[in-house]
């Protein structure tokens, strides 16, 4: 046998010795705690949690809600913002362990610099108002993304309209 072909089968070898982690579903093999037998068969591939675990990132996500509407250049809360967010105070008074981003958006009209504002004031009211519930403002920051990043792109009301919103972010670690 020359060099070439003893060198392929000593690369494949090890190729094939690489793809064998005898733990790669987690603590005890498939079915251990680590694995998705471990949890009810939820695999958490986005790093959220269970949508249906009251205490995860997904939970807040959609059944508490993340997001809330603006109308055309204004940061005035909607009655359904309002609703919206006492809920996210709720949860974020049972769950301490959590800091939040509130990001503020706009739609692609106007300048950059008038979104950014925007973006600002809508983050801000979103703020204000969770701190008039009872969150600690030690718990969040904000920031404004103005119109850099759209959620829809198309040049009519209904890309428009989901564009101009404020999403509340969740993290670990709540502000000290």
């Amino acid at each position: 046998m020359t060099l070439l072909p003893k060198a392929l089968l000593l690369v494949a070898a090890f190729g094939m010795a690489a793809c064998n982690n005898p733990n790669r579903y987690g603590q005890d093999g498939a079915g251990g705690a680590g694995g998705a037998g471990g949890n009810g068969g939820f695999i958490d591939t986005n790093g959220l949690g269970d949508p249906s675990n009251p205490k995860s990132i997904a939970y807040f996500n959609q059944s508490v809600g993340d997001r809330v509407l603006f109308p055309v250049d204004t940061s005035t809360l909607t009655a359904e913002a309002r609703g919206i967010l006492s809920g996210q105070a709720s949860w974020l008074a049972s769950n301490g362990d959590y800091a939040i981003i509130i990001e503020g958006h706009a739609d692609e009209q106007g300048t950059r610099e008038y979104n950014l504002a925007l973006g600002a004031r809508r983050a801000a009211s979103v703020q204000d108002f969770l701190i008039s519930q009872g969150v600690a403002p030690s718990r969040m920051r904000t920031i404004s993304y103005g119109k850099e990043r759209p959620i829809e792109v198309c040049s009519d009301e209904a890309c428009y309209s989901k564009n101009r919103r404020a999403v509340t972010v969740l993290s670990m670690g709540a502000g000290a």
